[in-house]
């Protein structure tokens, strides 16, 4: 039996971060709090794990506190930036850290599914879709399935736009050079969509989350695979994965 602590227990990420835990027979939940609580209730409370649902500026706080207390941790934002990683290397010298911008696993799929066809094609763009109270962008799935994409083939085709009329209109540049157009839109979730063009065809890799219970089966693989590592970071579910 896993003991856990969740920070951000109150939004919407994690209330179904609880209820999956409290469902989940290897598992059980010692602490949580939300926005006014302090890392200090996971130590008293013996968790082992804390899975940390809340924002990047929060993190960097958190994350310090659960590493300083020999504690393992999940956390499951995006908008943590290079030195941000670096920074957890060096915070977790006694326990683990896994870091994973996306919890599903259609979507840890997608991202290598891409790199997969990444050298057979000559253009690429991604567009990703959230709900309305994303603050950030573009995603950090978005940024990792870029990355990947640009790590498997860097010869891309220019883009062969002369002028916008609009500003922007061609989407942020991403690794390689690759076109990343970001949506906030009500009614959203999480989607993303990776277009692929070679001579004659098309490749489009596309997924979606309908609901949040999505996440929680590549939650909870994080956390039964955190406890059995020596101190470190882990980037991404798909090293958790293996793939």
């Amino acid at each position: 039996m896993i003991k856990l602590g969740v920070c951000g227990a109150t939004g919407r990420m994690g209330t179904e971060a609880c209820r999956a835990i409290d469902a989940d027979p290897d598992t059980e939940m010692v602490a949580a709090i939300g926005s006014s609580g302090s890392v200090d209730e996971f130590v008293e409370a013996g968790a082992e794990v804390v899975v940390d649902l809340t924002v990047a500026e929060a993190v960097r706080s958190n994350a310090a506190a659960v590493a300083a207390a020999g504690i393992h941790a999940v956390i499951g934002t995006s908008g943590l930036d290079a030195d941000d990683i670096a920074d957890l290397r060096s915070a977790f010298g006694s326990s683990h850290c896994v870091v994973a911008p996306n919890f599903a696993i259609g979507a840890v799929l997608m991202t290598r599914f891409a790199a997969l066809a990444a050298p057979y094609f000559d253009t690429a763009e991604v567009i990703e879709l959230h709900h309305d109270r994303k603050v950030d962008a573009p995603s950090g799935t978005a940024m990792a399935t870029v990355e990947a994409m640009a790590e498997a083939s860097a010869d891309w085709a220019p883009d062969p736009t002369v002028s916008e009329s609009l500003p922007g209109a061609r989407g942020g540049r991403g690794p390689g050079g690759i076109p990343v157009h970001a949506v906030r839109l009500k009614g959203l979730v999480a989607h993303q969509q990776v277009m692929l063009g070679g001579p004659g065809e098309t490749l489009t890799i596309r997924h979606d989350t309908i609901d949040r219970s999505a996440f929680m089966p590549g939650m909870l693989l994080a956390v039964k695979r955190v406890v059995t590592l020596g101190p470190g970071v882990t980037v991404g579910l798909g090293e958790v994965l293996g793939i």
